[in-house]
């Protein structure tokens, strides 16, 4: 009896669901152009205006360029598997649903509930970071007002002062989703173009105003900073100096907490049902997108950490200051014009993708039903839209920038790294063995490469291990479906994403996993009181119909070969 209850349990974690198409597909209108405006538009935002003066502070100086690159290689790796599976499942909430029908129900919520709060953790960020740059357009008044209101002592972990004017502007954008609102193509290219133009000045001004000299900056430059400065408490750590003043760990965290700066392309595959050709636009529209996205975190990261000592960089407005520092006042009003423009694009991007996600989860029964109610007069998720925006706005409201940034990184780690292994449904044990290698690599790296008899000779066996389960599985035939796009160099390119983004969660802080753990915690108890007992495959519920049933059997081809693929 026990068996069998172990059994039937376990085969409803891995029950997959069969794909089927709606009767009725939105009206495509979105092109190439398009999709890339609306990713380049969700992803260059807090990142690049905000997030880049933290790293460049305190955690890597001028070496957050190799920071970000680390992310981006991840990131291009991890694109791969979303391609293929935007392409390919056009359909919204795509990550979650491809994992359903790839992987099995719970890891699929896995992915689901992570990436939910991923952008609700997003949407706090970027309307605190609007928050910054407002308040320094206007002198700080809001800050300083702020500050002397509430100014109790709080726990450490809470902002210095509770923003409610980010607060203010979440609860707006809510009222404008749940009255209709929709997002508008032709203004978010505009805003995308500001932005894009602001960038190519912030980069064109480092290299003419820059100094190589900070690069190569010494314990005497920091001492002469110091000295000729009233106020010592605006500056960061030496560090070592140099290019890389905090070393091969710096680097490491500064890699892994780069990761939400990436975070916005994957909403281009959730457009499936919007996008016209999507098999072919939304490959294109992702990798477009983060090729821009990573020359301009490098251009102007180099060129802000030219104009100014890494260790003076302003960690919240560093490029308006960067520009005070040069001497080129004015030109500090283009960047914050520059800096609302991509934050407003990128706010507007996360916060139209978030209900899109927890109505297909709902839809499926593994989120509670309500939040999938459509309000028949306006056509919008009211409850997915308020559940999710004013947990965005408690987020912003109480908690700083820099705390909420790492939340986001370890969840995106995870979930790219499930979406990597999704591509390629018979790794599991070469994933098992990858992840034990980067603890090991993590933990006790020097132990490992300066020759340990035992850690040094575990790695190797592991990687033995890994290469030779690679091998056997590279030499099994591939499927002949014809797919419009295919993750290329399998299985190897999955498994060096898993290993690459394992390894970078393995830099995270003890708090951040201990966040994560309150966060997994409370979304298993949802899944396995209410999701597992209520979804769609459980009760069998029928699914809305096919269009046609040509078009219905060639998408049960394509998905009998996404969960085969070797």
């Amino acid at each position: 009896m026990l068996h069998q209850y172990v059994r039937q349990f376990g085969e409803k974690l891995v029950r997959r669901r069969p794909l089927e198409l709606r009767a009725e597909r939105p009206r495509a209108y979105l092109n190439t152009l398009d999709l890339v405006a609306m990713g380049v538009g969700s992803t260059l935002g807090a990142g690049v205006y905000i997030l880049t003066g933290e790293l460049a502070k305190v955690r890597a100086g001028p070496a957050t360029v190799i920071c970000f690159l680390v992310a981006a290689l991840s990131c291009v790796m991890s694109s791969l598997c979303f391609t293929e599976f935007g392409a390919q499942v056009p359909r919204s909430g795509t990550a979650y649903l491809y994992s359903y029908v790839t992987r099995g129900q719970l890891c699929a919520f896995i992915i689901g509930w992570n990436l939910i709060l991923s952008y609700v953790i997003a949407t706090a960020c970027v309307s605190r970071a609007w928050s910054y740059v407002f308040d320094n357009l206007i002198g700080n008044h809001i800050s300083q007002v702020l500050q002397e209101t509430f100014s109790l002592q709080v726990p450490y972990f809470l902002a210095r002062y509770p923003d409610f004017f980010a607060l203010g502007l979440v609860l707006l954008l809510i009222g404008m989703q749940v009255l209709g609102a929709r997002e508008s193509a032709l203004v978010n290219k505009v805003f995308t173009g500001i932005n894009i133009l602001v960038l190519i000045f912030i980069i064109l001004s480092g290299f003419i105003k820059g100094d190589l000299h900070n690069w190569k900056l010494t314990e005497q430059d920091y001492t002469l900073n110091t000295s000729g400065s009233s106020d010592t408490s605006s500056l960061g750590p030496l560090g070592s100096g140099g290019f890389v003043p905090f070393d091969y760990e710096g680097i490491l965290h500064g890699a892994a907490t780069c990761f939400y700066a990436f975070l916005g392309f994957d909403s281009i595959a959730t457009r499936g049902e919007e996008a016209l050709n999507s098999d072919r636009s939304i490959p294109s529209g992702i990798m477009i997108t983060l090729f821009i996205c990573f020359l301009a975190y490098f251009g102007v990261l180099a060129s802000l950490t030219l104009m100014v000592p890494y260790y003076l960089i302003h960690p919240d407005s560093p490029f308006p200051q960067a520009f005070l520092h040069i001497g080129w006042d004015a030109a500090r009003y283009v960047v914050i014009v520059g800096s609302l423009c991509a934050l407003t694009s990128s706010l507007l991007g996360i916060m139209f993708t978030m209900p899109r996600l927890i109505c297909a989860m709902a839809e499926d029964r593994l989120l509670f039903r309500g939040l999938a109610w459509i309000h028949d007069c306006t056509g919008t998720p009211v409850m997915a839209i308020m559940a999710s925006g004013n947990l965005a706005g408690i987020l912003a409201l109480l908690f700083e920038f820099r705390d909420l940034v790492d939340l986001v990184s370890i969840r995106t780690l995870l979930v790219y790294s499930l979406v990597a292994l999704s591509a390629c449904s018979s790794l599991t044990l070469a994933v098992l063995l990858l992840i034990i290698l980067s603890l090991i690599l993590a933990q006790w790296p020097s132990q490992v490469f300066s020759g340990d008899p035992v850690l040094t000779t575990v790695a190797v066996l592991l990687l033995l291990l890994i290469t030779g389960i690679t091998v056997i599985i590279w030499r099994q035939p591939q499927s002949p479906i014809h797919l419009y796009f295919k993750v290329p160099a399998l299985p190897v390119l999955p498994l060096v994403s898993i290993f690459l983004n394992t390894y970078l969660m393995m830099q995270m802080t003890s708090g951040d996993w201990a966040q994560f753990g309150i966060w997994m915690g409370i979304g298993f108890a949802i899944y396995f009181g209410y999701g597992i007992q209520h979804s769609l495959e459980e009760n069998d519920e029928p699914q809305p119909p096919a269009s046609t049933s040509q078009t219905l059997d060639k998408k049960y081809q394509v998905m009998n070969h996404l969960s085969h693929r070797k």
